[in-house]
């Protein structure tokens, strides 16, 4: 595609997500689908710039008003994904003078805002529990994310997929943590990958892993994944039992689980039974009460543990959906935790770096009910022979009783976790 032309698409689809009224990956599938005739390089491109111009609004906002012409093409200019040479040959000369200046401004004599670029209302939070380290988790969710893979350890083994992926001219790195994960760079095409139609590997990142591996479901036993949304944790508590007892995927998202099917098609698991539940007090919740040996509570969420990948996400959040949220957090688990069998363990999590959403869910519900002991997430994934397991973790005398992933810490998505034991 001409310069010119492919500069004006990448504004055209910048317009488009600013309006902020669907998922930015949803807008940008959309508009793919409507231009079939885009190339791989066209995709990647508009799509990078989309999420770059989404990752540094406050500072392109500062920057733009100084140039000419229409707001999103200023906006895409600033965050083109591209070789320099290239996006130039599509400006004018005016535009080449001001994207010169724009690249003369020193990070040092910018306002913190938009050095940061995330909205007032969460920078407090974040600086409240990190400290100094603030600034190194503000610089990793402007950076984007890297590709992690669950190898299905049901069908295959992790050294075999990394040959596999090697002989295709993509190397993968074992994850520091996960004994199930592949670290990859860049973004190769996977999806019509010989190994991935066989079901050897689906794409999923290290903490998600970690997650499913804290329920440390067995052989044989009675496992509800509670929110299961596009069930990636639950094709890896799949594995995790050998495709043996019975796993029931909840969602009150039909067609969430809908998609979910050719997924677990693909896995060749045959202990996975997806339901579509209406609410968390559904009738077939109350059928399973005190039957369940482990359940998963991987609760609706603001998500802004995602923001390398969804940073769309810190312009569609405010307080008031966080406080929603928590509200309909602790109802779910209240209602999950019903589930749980004596002896039995339950897990809450989310993707979410906010304590409202976390801690305080946690802490609420154990003192609301004593019959639920709670399990150190530190000691849980000792045991599982996760390595440096307690730097993974967080809270608690010893700092060791949640989950708490960082990007800039862990290369990963934030995530939370807390784990109990039902006396």
């Amino acid at each position: 595609m001409h310069p010119k032309a492919l500069l004006d698409a990448c504004a055209e689809l910048v317009r488009l997500a600013l309006k902020f009224d669907h998922p930015a990956d949803a807008i940008v599938s959309k508009f793919f689908r409507d231009n079939r005739g885009l190339g791989p390089r066209e995709r990647a491109t508009m799509a990078e710039t989309v999420y770059t111009v989404l990752r540094k609004k406050l500072l392109f906002d500062h920057l733009a008003p100084s140039g000419s012409g229409p707001k999103e093409r200023r906006l895409a200019i600033l965050g083109f994904y591209g070789p320099g040479d290239f996006l130039r040959s599509a400006l004018t000369d005016q535009e080449k003078n001001w994207l010169d200046q724009c690249e003369k401004v020193s990070p040092d004599d910018l306002m913190e805002r938009h050095r940061h670029n995330l909205p007032e209302w969460l920078v407090q939070p974040l600086k409240e529990q990190l400290g100094a380290e603030f600034w190194a988790l503000a610089e990793s969710l402007n950076l984007g994310a890297g590709l992690d893979l669950r190898v299905n350890t049901f069908k295959a083994k992790r050294v075999d997929v990394q040959k596999a992926l090697a002989a295709s001219g993509i190397k993968a790195v074992n994850t520091p943590y996960s004994p199930w994960g592949l670290r990859i760079a860049g973004k190769p095409a996977l999806n019509k990958h010989e190994a991935f139609v066989r079901g050897d590997f689906e794409v999923q990142d290290e903490g998600s892993q970690l997650l499913s591996m804290l329920l440390d479901a067995k052989r044989g036993e009675m496992v509800v994944d509670f929110c299961a949304g596009a069930g990636g944790k639950t094709l890896a508590i799949g594995a995790a039992m050998r495709s043996t007892g019975r796993l029931y995927a909840f969602d009150t998202s039909a067609h969430r689980l809908d998609a979910f099917k050719s997924r677990l098609k693909r896995s060749g698991l045959s202990n996975v039974h997806p339901a579509a539940i209406a609410h968390e007090r559904d009738d077939r919740v109350k059928r399973l009460t005190g039957k369940i040996d482990r359940v998963l509570v991987d609760a609706p969420c603001t998500g802004l543990g995602t923001l390398r990948r969804n940073p769309d996400l810190k312009w569609r959040q405010n307080l008031q959906a966080v406080e929603e949220m928590a509200v309909k957090q602790a109802a779910i688990l209240q209602s999950a935790s019903r589930l749980v069998k004596s002896g039995g363990r339950l897990v809450y999590a989310t993707c979410s770096v906010l304590p409202q959403e976390n801690e305080a869910i946690a802490q609420a519900f154990a003192l609301a009910n004593p019959d639920f002991e709670a399990m150190p997430a530190s000691a849980v994934l000792t045991a599982l022979k996760v390595d440096n397991a307690p730097s993974l973790c967080s809270g608690g005398d010893d700092g060791g009783a949640f989950l708490r992933l960082w990007p800039h810490r862990h290369a990963t998505d934030g995530f939370f976790a807390a784990v109990w034991q039902r006396k």
